[in-house]
């Protein structure tokens, strides 16, 4: 049987504990024995990251260096156009073929923003969407329309997402870790501490590179 695999894509300037804890609780609760972390290069909907492709991608090898439940996917860091989740999803599903269970990981600030993205509606066509719980985060989306898509797709039973290709919802219970790459970054350039929020090895090279000072 395949086995699910699980897409979480982001800028991760600089990846940190809010990333990483939130998906290896997920990874528990619903037995995920593969992440695969992809950096975007030029994300469409926001400024650019501060730190290179390449110093992004350092930090990443570091976090997960001692975490095999994590591999790094760079596809994304190799193109020079925006990149759309919907065009990736679609030529990952090309690649592994119609039948392996894959899931794409977004928070629940994503979700309620979801129809909003590029050929959004051709997503669940090629994966499932997990999406990690945030507190105070409305579960219900902005119109009648979007509502009707999510409650269409939705599923509580974890098993879906593994012995169907594609096509789920499945709102995940994981825990909520208060850290975004815009404290750590500001936390920085005030020259304060951020050892709590992100992995030692990621700290030293952030300090080696003089990054975000």
């Amino acid at each position: 049987m395949n086995q699910l695999q699980a897409l979480f894509g982001g800028t991760f300037d600089p990846i940190h504990y809010g990333h990483l804890k939130p998906v290896e609780a997920l990874a528990n609760l619903i037995s995920l024995s593969r992440v695969i972390i992809m950096p975007n290069n030029v994300p469409p909907h926001r400024a650019q990251p501060e730190a290179s492709s390449q110093q992004r991608k350092k930090m990443i090898e570091l976090a997960i260096a001692d975490k095999p439940l994590f591999t790094l996917d760079e596809r994304e860091l190799r193109r020079d156009t925006p990149s759309y989740t919907a065009q990736t999803l679609k030529e990952w599903r090309e690649e592994q073929g119609a039948t392996c269970p894959l899931a794409f990981i977004i928070g629940q600030d994503s979700l309620l923003t979801f129809p909003s993205w590029h050929h959004y509606e051709t997503i669940l066509d090629n994966c499932h969407l997990i999406v990690c719980r945030r507190p105070g985060y409305p579960l219900t989306m902005e119109r009648e329309e979007q509502q009707l898509w999510l409650e269409a797709h939705l599923t509580t039973n974890a098993e879906d997402l593994h012995v169907l290709p594609a096509g789920r919802i499945y709102l995940a219970e994981t825990p909520w870790f208060n850290i975004s790459a815009t404290l750590i970054r500001e936390r920085l350039e005030h020259g304060e501490k951020c050892d709590d929020l992100l992995p030692e090895p990621v700290m030293a090279y952030i300090n080696e590179q003089g990054l975000y000072h």
